[in-house]
């Protein structure tokens, strides 16, 4: 099935309640239908047999609109980012919602709201992209419009109560806009906006790919859950079971990943052991590896996701890592929408050979210094079979690995630096390192403590795991 064949609820910034969402598995399961997909905007997609949108949206108490038209776009945000990784010192989980909730119309350019010191999420996929800056509520303005050659920011920080009438103003003149002046000068002409002086470019520091899914810690007495399916085939009865538990349990909030998985904040302590029986008895697991969670793949796509399964087999048998690296895989050669650090682009077969069967080929690409911020695609082989692609993306792998200790900052010049192996020790279930040099400040472990010398009863701080499941690693810096 394509992936235009597919209908959406836009779920605005991946954001929804418990209540919501389960109102709107109830419209699709009343349409027949057993399980629903994740997009890579954060919403969710389905396939209708009868075009009966118009009769489960009356069914709704919370107005879900079923998308039809792909020309309407799902709001992307960082919000599931928020209070669980690392993030801009005045952007709360608040804020987000606050903007998302100004929003009346439904867009058709690509609006992307996020924080610049996340990696969960998407910072530049957008029309419209705006980041924030360390000036508290102001954000950098990326404007990437459909017929434009070339991205350009904004030359001003625009205030974050003035992004719905930003976006709604760009809506308008984006067709007559044919640079960034020409769009600002309109801007003026049509808004009444706060802007602020930028007193500095955007610098958006070089982070790895965090690890996203189980059982974690946020806060000292609360915990975040991420689940993940590997076919992002996710059963409706399962989600209506959750909502129901997480309504009863006083979680206000899902968020939808861009990676086709969910993660739910705020579980109290006390919920956690109802929480761990509940996912038991659905024999849900939530110890998938990192090399199978770092995976974008075309929706409802059993070819893609069978080459995915072969890759990753491929790197297992081979014990490979690739911590920090995300792939994509794409049936569109050039589009370049995508972005995780290595795509795998599968070649169409030239037209007046495809009444025949033939092996498919691929090329393989991946952004500067691994970057997906980058915005810059390097291509690393072209025309390569099947079977090549796990010795090439091994290949790759460790490239990345070898530069990784000597990136440069992309918007300042910084002397390459002599790599410097630190012993530390790793969580094998959640990838978090203990470094004696730190200690563990969530679980009171001071500076200084020797893994050795931690007591027995030591539990990884974000996934909870046993002193036992560390391993001994060597850390590039």
């Amino acid at each position: 099935m394509e992936n235009n064949d597919l209908y959406r609820i836009l779920f605005k910034g991946g954001v929804t309640s418990p209540g919501e969402l389960k109102d709107s598995i109830a419209m699709l399961v009343s349409a027949g239908l057993t399980e629903v997909f994740f997009g890579s905007r954060q919403d969710l997609l389905f396939p209708l047999k009868h075009n009966n949108e118009l009769e489960l949206e009356c069914e709704s108490k919370f107005n879900t609109d079923i998308i039809g038209d792909r020309s309407y776009q799902n709001i992307v945000s960082s919000y599931v980012a928020a209070d669980i990784f690392d993030m801009t010192y005045w952007l709360k989980g608040s804020t987000y919602l606050y903007i998302l909730e100004q929003f009346d119309y439904l867009p058709k350019l690509k609006i992307n709201i996020t924080d610049p010191k996340q990696r969960l999420v998407p910072i530049f996929s957008g029309n419209l992209n705006f980041i924030a800056s360390e000036q508290e509520d102001y954000w950098y303005l990326h404007v990437d419009l459909p017929h434009w050659k070339k991205p350009m920011y904004l030359s001003v920080l625009v205030y974050t109560w003035d992004i719905i009438k930003i976006c709604k103003a760009v809506e308008e003149i984006s067709e007559e806009a044919e640079n960034i002046e020409s769009l600002f000068y309109m801007l003026n002409q049509r808004t009444d906006a706060n802007h602020r002086h930028m007193d500095k470019a955007l610098e958006i520091p070089y982070l790895t790919f965090p690890y996203y899914e189980g059982m974690n810690r946020m806060g000292l007495d609360q915990y975040w859950l991420g689940l993940y399916w590997r076919n992002n085939r996710y059963n409706l009865d399962f989600l209506k079971e959750f909502c129901g538990f997480c309504l009863d349990n006083g979680v206000g909030k899902i968020c939808i990943t861009p990676w086709k998985s969910f993660i739910v904040k705020g579980i109290k302590q006390n919920s956690r052991p109802d929480l761990e029986r509940f996912l038991g008895q659905w024999g849900i697991n939530v110890r998938h590896s990192q090399l199978e969670m770092n995976w974008h793949l075309p929706v409802d796509d059993d070819e893609a996701l069978e080459l995915k399964k072969y890759l990753v087999r491929s790197f297992d048998q081979n014990d490979i890592s690739t911590y920090g690296l995300t792939f994509g895989i794409s049936n569109d050669v050039g589009k370049r929408s995508h972005f995780s650090s290595v795509i795998i682009e599968k070649n169409q077969p030239p037209t007046i050979i495809r009444n025949f069967e033939v092996r498919p080929t691929y090329n393989v690409l991946h952004f500067e210094s691994f970057d997906p911020n980058t915005n810059n695609y390097i291509t690393y082989a072209q025309d390569i079979d099947k079977i090549e692609l796990p010795g090439l993306l091994m290949e790759l792998s460790k490239k990345y690995f070898h530069q990784l200790g000597t990136l440069k900052n992309k918007e300042t010049e910084v002397s390459d630096k002599e790599i410097i192996l630190n012993e530390v020790y790793q969580c094998l279930s959640c990838m978090t390192i203990y470094d004696h040099s730190f200690g563990d400040q969530k679980n009171t472990i001071a500076k200084g403590t020797k893994f050795n010398d931690l007591p027995e009863d030591y539990c990884c701080s974000v996934c909870g795991s046993p002193k036992g499941d560390f391993a001994l690693a060597e850390l590039e810096f």
